[in-house]
Order: structure tokens, then sequence, then C-alpha cells
């Protein structure tokens, strides 16, 4: 096993003692960096990015070369698991991910099979060994997928939705066939980590993209239910060590209570909550990850040190924080106001933890 040099954010996850608050983004490999553009360019196509473990490797520790993050997290994608599964995915220009095919009715859900993470999806599990290879043990790396609900949305969508009408109506109509298709995906998303963890991943992030388009209840029955049972089959020790499991639920702070009951070590906070009112919630049972609003980094450095400070504020003294934006970075942010940030949070949360 390597030693990790930073293992500030394993650490803070599981909200034990840290010099300084642990810092990373999502989206933090992406377009806003010009060497990710060329490497995307040099791919040809953004599924041969993810295709290429090489590459992926590549564009995944691009910004650890320029900035003091505390963690790398899989340049991939969430929507490798319904390309896995047949579904044909693909990148219209202006248009984002779209499906060859839907699913949305019985016979397409039985088709459904759970993929073999070191067979469909071996270039993720290789992307894996090759990046923790290349660490060397220099900060942890993240892995990830997206939760049930949120494949589901893009599975019976099509693609994107701007109002969810295909799947919310199979959800209303079809509840049934709606909790079939959850059922094979929380199976699939369960095995996807496993093997992650297997291949490296130190800690582990669920992605529930559009949970917070649901009503509370469907939100419970739909989107949560299916997350707690993934948490709870999952490997939660790898090479002597805890792995933290992430769950974010993007417009979820009506239900961080249930969400700290799924047995996950830490929650994600949109910026649309105040990491003091999320701490008070849920107390000492999970540790909070986020949540400055990513426009903030348009502004002035001057500024950007400023909202670093109200969030670091809001949380308080003691540990279980890491600093991350609400949700991920956008694609035309300086990035000189990203080192600014970054260099902020560990600058200005040293006080935090004496």
């Amino acid at each position: 096993m390597t030693q990790l040099a930073n293992d500030r954010l394993l650490r803070a996850l599981l909200r034990e003692p840290v010099d300084v608050t642990p810092v990373w983004m999502m989206r933090q490999a992406g377009r806003y960096l010009p060497e990710y553009r060329a490497t995307r360019a040099k791919a040809g196509d953004f599924m041969t990015l993810c295709r290429t473990p090489e590459l992926a490797c590549e564009v995944t520790l691009q910004p650890l070369e320029r900035y003091a993050l505390d963690a790398a997290i899989l340049f991939s994608d969430i929507l490798t698991i319904p390309d896995a599964m047949g579904l044909g995915l693909y990148f219209s220009a202006g248009e984002g991910p779209r499906f060859e095919r839907k699913v949305s009715s019985r016979e397409d859900v039985a088709r459904l099979g759970v993929p073999d993470p070191e067979g469909e999806l071996r270039y993720v599990m290789d992307a894996v060994r090759t990046i923790r290879r290349e660490l060397n043990g220099r900060v942890p790396l993240i892995g990830f997928s997206g939760s049930p609900w949120t494949l589901a949305t893009y599975m019976v969508e099509g693609g994107s939705s701007k109002d969810f009408g295909a799947v919310k109506g199979m959800m209303f109509d079809q509840p049934q066939l709606m909790h079939s298709l959850l059922d094979v995906l929380a199976r699939t998303v369960t095995a996807y980590l496993n093997a992650q963890i297997a291949a490296g991943a130190q800690a582990v992030m669920i992605f529930d993209t559009w949970g917070g388009a649901l009503t509370p209840r469907d939100y419970r029955e739909f989107s949560l239910r299916y997350m707690a049972r993934i948490v709870d089959g999952l490997a939660r020790e790898s090479e002597g060590r805890r792995v933290p499991v992430i769950l974010f639920t993007k417009g979820g702070s009506g239900w961080l209570e249930d969400m700290a009951e799924t047995g996950c070590d830490a929650l994600g906070i949109d910026w649309t909550l105040d990491l003091a009112e999320a701490r008070r919630r849920v107390g000492d049972r999970v540790a909070l990850q986020g949540n400055m609003d990513p426009c903030a980094l348009y502004a002035s450095p001057e500024r950007i040190r400023a909202e670093v400070e109200t969030v670091l504020a809001s949380f308080g003294h003691g540990e279980g924080h890491v600093f991350n934006l609400g949700h991920g970075i956008h694609q035309h942010i300086d990035p000189e106001h990203v080192r600014v940030f970054i260099d902020a949070v560990h600058e200005l949360s040293a006080p935090y933890h004496t």
C-alpha cells in the first residue's frame, strides 16, 4: 500500500482532525483549463477521452499540477453506465448527451443487464488503476457514479430534459416499472463503485443531480431508497483504511436528515443552504462537503477570498468539513481565480482547526 503524503480529505470525511480544511472541486478536470481543451482536442471527442485510460489519467492530474488540491477525482462521466447497458451514448453539439435508444417499456427494462465492471466498463477501471499509479500517494483518488434516479432520467428521456415529463410520467403511471429500472441501476452502481474501490479509489461519491426535481415523498421512494441500498452494499474498507462515501443531491437541502441516515460518511451541500444550518440539522452524524456558489469565481480575487471566509465561518470550528463548490466549476472561469480560491481555503481555514 502506497502511503498517502496528504490524507486530509479522507480524515475530514471521517470527521478526524486536520491542520487545514481540505479542498477539491466538482469538475476540477474540465473545460476551464486550456491544457484540458488541448488534450480533448488530441482525443478527438469526449467519449474517446473517457475511454482512453492514459488520456483520462492525464486530464485527472492536470488540475493537481496547477493547484494545491487535496484530492483527485476520476475523469469519467456518469453516463458510462447506460452506455455500457447498450443504449448508445453520443454527444450532439449544443444539445449535450443523447441516447440512440430510450427506455420506455417493460421490454426495454427487461433487456437491461448489469454490465461487468471489468468487461464493458474495463476502461474506467483501467483509468482508476493508471491514475493511482501516477498519483503515487500524492493525494487520495475519488471515484464516482450517478445515482439510479439521475441515470434513469437520462435513460427514459433519451438525454437531458427540462421538465422530466417522460421519466416522471413513468414514475406516476407505472411505478413498478420505474422500480424495476431503478433496481437494476442500483445493482449496477453498487458493482461499479465496488470495482472502482478494488481498482484503487479511496473515496466514492454518488451524484444525485436530479433528485431535487422530486417531491419529498417521491424523493424518498425513487431516489434516496436506492442510494441507501447502494451505500449498504459498498465495500467500506480497502488497503487498511475506511473508504468514505459521499452523497450529493443537488437541490436536496430539505432531506439532509434522511440522507444522513443512509450510513454515508458525508453529504455534499449545494449553495442554497448555509453550512451552519446543515451542521445544526445533522450534528456529528456525517461530514459536510461544500458549498461556495461556483459563480463567485467570476468575481475579483478579493471577493473570492471573502466568500471563502464566509463559507468557513458558516461551518465554524471543528472537524468534518471538506471545502468544495456547491456544484461543478463553470467552463469560463479564469484559472487564476481558481488558484486564489484554493490557496484562500488553506490559508484562512487554519484557525478553525486549532
